[in-house]
């Protein structure tokens, strides 16, 4: 009957109650074999004989295949090439004496917070020009708040291509389900391309203005995209209250021409502008955001792409566009901290 009792309570052996249950009865006479017919009987028994406790010790597990030192090796291995695999940093560790596999380097290097992830891409850095400019202005803007930014209009273009061309794109899937139909992304060997040129500030979006095909991205064009969508823009946010302009120094940004309409028309320039910083124009977030909204329409012919731009460019709210201007001390404040390198931004 005792036997009955208990047995239900050997399916939780780590339960404590059932552990201080067995070792009451152990007490009062009864045996392991009076108690059940279980080896863990015994072993809790003797564990409370040796240690005179009824909880389990810890078990040791299997030893480890690397020491401290030779973790922190495997860490300076790793980050002396941040793009060597698993195998091969499993080849170089074994030089240093260790035999360990990929999935046992992968698990050191996630302890020490060091996981795979895809590449971030940004423009390269090659000169030191870059980055002293980059620097350069970050200094000369860093007591700026968000109040000072809110001031600025950000301009850019950008180019948006049929069939989610401007991004990738994940999908969830069933085994035999790769060429179903909701699984698969259409491509075609040249899509269309529009380019769109466009500014929007703390007030909001401004103006958007579609490059024409067959129309070269030069000094005429730009000057009449200033003339017919800027000032305007300008206008409609700022009114009589003086703001300040902002722009790359793309070649038919910088075209003589161009400097000397800007003069003419009293604008205001930010800059001068860092080359290769896409991380400091909020703008270039306001693309991305731009181009998922309207993978998400699937525009299948240039005419319903176009149609797709305007309207989801419309359709941003001036909270989102505050959000991103607002950022801008934060920008300039890392690239500070980076030394002038790129920000997460």
């Amino acid at each position: 009957m005792l036997e009955i009792i208990v047995l239900p309570l050997l399916t939780m052996v780590t339960c404590k109650e059932t552990r201080a249950a067995i070792m009451a009865l152990h007490k009062n006479g009864f045996t392991g074999k009076d108690i059940a017919p279980k080896s863990t009987i015994y072993r809790f028994i003797k564990n409370f004989k040796e240690r005179g406790s009824i909880l389990v010790k810890k078990a040791s597990g299997r030893p480890r295949k690397s020491s401290k030192r030779q973790d922190r090796l495997l860490k300076r291995i790793q980050l002396r090439d941040r793009s060597a695999t698993s195998a091969e940093l499993a080849q170089e560790w074994q030089q240093a004496g260790v035999s360990a596999s990929a999935r046992t380097v992968r698990r050191r290097l996630l302890e020490d917070g060091l996981v795979s992830r895809r590449a971030a891409k940004k423009p390269l850095l090659s000169k030191k020009k870059n980055i002293r400019d980059r620097l350069i202005f970050c200094r000369k803007y860093s007591e700026w708040t968000a109040e000072d930014w809110g001031k600025v209009i950000f301009s850019d273009e950008a180019p948006f291509r049929l069939f989610g061309a401007s991004g990738k794109r994940l999908v969830r899937r069933r085994k035999g389900e790769r060429y179903h139909q909701s699984c698969v992304m259409p491509t075609v060997k040249h899509p269309d391309t529009i380019h769109v040129w466009g500014c929007f500030s703390s007030k909001g979006v401004g103006s958007l203005t579609i490059l024409p095909k067959n129309t070269a991205m030069n000094k005429e064009w730009y000057q009449n995209t200033l003339q017919q969508q800027l000032l305007p823009t300008t206008q409609q946010q700022f009114g009589e209250e003086q703001c300040i302009f902002q722009h790359d120094g793309a070649p038919c940004h910088k075209a003589k021409v161009i400097t000397k309409w800007l003069g003419d028309q009293n604008v205001e320039i930010l800059g001068p502008w860092p080359g290769n910083s896409p991380d400091l124009n909020p703008i270039e977030n306001l693309w991305s955001i731009l181009k998922r909204r309207v993978d998400k329409q699937k525009p299948t012919n240039s005419d319903k792409l176009q149609e797709v731009i305007m309207k989801e460019w419309v359709a941003i709210s001036q909270d989102l566009a505050q959000k991103l201007i607002e950022s801008m001390p934060s920008r300039i404040a890392e690239v500070l901290k980076k030394k002038g390198q790129h920000c997460k931004y």
